[in-house]
């Protein structure tokens, strides 16, 4: 859920940066800009966020982080909730919300990620790279591991498997043995692996290697496109990528979906210019999408 997609400040339409990410039953929050909590109580996001990442502290992607920490509080939230920043972010952060963690009933542990860093959970992990932004800056890529692949029961059957519990041992990558039976190994009775999803998130940033070696083959690309390619060069300057370049990112990195966020406060109301921008740059090699606040996307299972 794209809870703010403006750059710099809020316009009436869109809010400062901010993305929820539900993974199964996770929820995540990928940058925190003014009046997050207000976006998360309109499009019903929740508040039980279990991780925030920061891409890097400048005011249109933290300051939101106080009012939330705020409101989680004073509606009785009792779980642990770490926040992550770039290495050097952490004192600042901390001045920032201290008064709060004073107040809070719920510990909240804010830690550098490195870059090259990761922190996993369960059968996926986030894990953060480098930007090229002034002040330093991290894009994150939140990465499932490989499924097991597809189980065929037919052919457990032609191996003269019982039907009933050893079909679940197979499917969990286990070799099963029977009484009056051969071994059977999973291999045997299922496919390929399959590949889980990836997803990266930019931030702010020039375009840069980096990203394109994150994003290699990756189902969705969240990248910045703060301005058009006629101000390429205040692009360049002050740490941003114009639509053009986050297609041609997009492109050289196989990503299969391109969506546009960050957009500044001139194309709030005209998107359209850097959609189109972006999807000559990517050839028609992927779909981009132009985020709005509230837009929601579901991002499949590879088969």
């Amino acid at each position: 859920m794209f809870i703010g997609t403006s750059s710099a400040r809020p316009t009436v339409s869109r809010n400062t940066s901010a993305i929820a990410v539900q993974r199964e039953g996770d929820l995540y929050l990928f940058d925190c800009g003014e009046g997050t909590q207000r976006q998360m109580m309109r499009y019903a996001v929740g508040f039980s966020v279990r991780e925030i990442y920061l891409t890097h502290l400048h005011a249109d992607h933290y300051l939101g982080t106080v009012g939330l920490l705020r409101t989680m509080g004073l509606q009785g939230r009792e779980d642990p909730l770490s926040i992550y920043t770039p290495a050097g972010g952490e004192p600042l952060l901390e001045a920032a919300i201290g008064l709060e963690l004073e107040e809070l009933a719920f510990p909240v542990e804010i830690a550098a990620l490195e870059p090259g860093a990761s922190v996993r959970h369960g059968d996926y992990v986030i894990a953060a790279y480098r930007v090229s932004h002034p002040g330093g800056a991290n894009g994150y890529v939140l990465r499932e591991d490989a499924r097991p692949g597809r189980f065929y029961p037919d052919k457990a059957c032609e191996a003269g498997v019982p039907e009933g519990p050893l079909f679940g041992r197979l499917q969990r990558g286990e070799t099963v043995r029977w009484d009056g039976g051969r071994e059977v190994r999973p291999e045997e009775v299922m496919g390929p692996p399959r590949p889980g999803r990836t997803l990266v998130y930019t931030g702010d940033t020039r375009p840069c290697d980096a990203t394109v070696e994150a994003a290699k083959g990756c189902d969705m690309l969240i990248h910045e496109a703060t301005f058009s390619e006629e101000e390429a060069e205040r692009a360049q300057r002050t740490g941003h990528t114009t639509a053009r370049q986050a297609g041609e990112i997009a492109q050289r990195a196989g990503a299969r979906q391109l969506v546009l966020t960050h957009l500044s406060a001139r194309y709030s109301e005209r998107p359209q210019v850097l959609e189109s921008e972006a999807k000559r740059a990517c050839g028609g090699e992927c779909e981009v999408i132009v985020a709005h606040d509230g837009l929601a996307i579901e991002i499949p299972l590879r088969e």
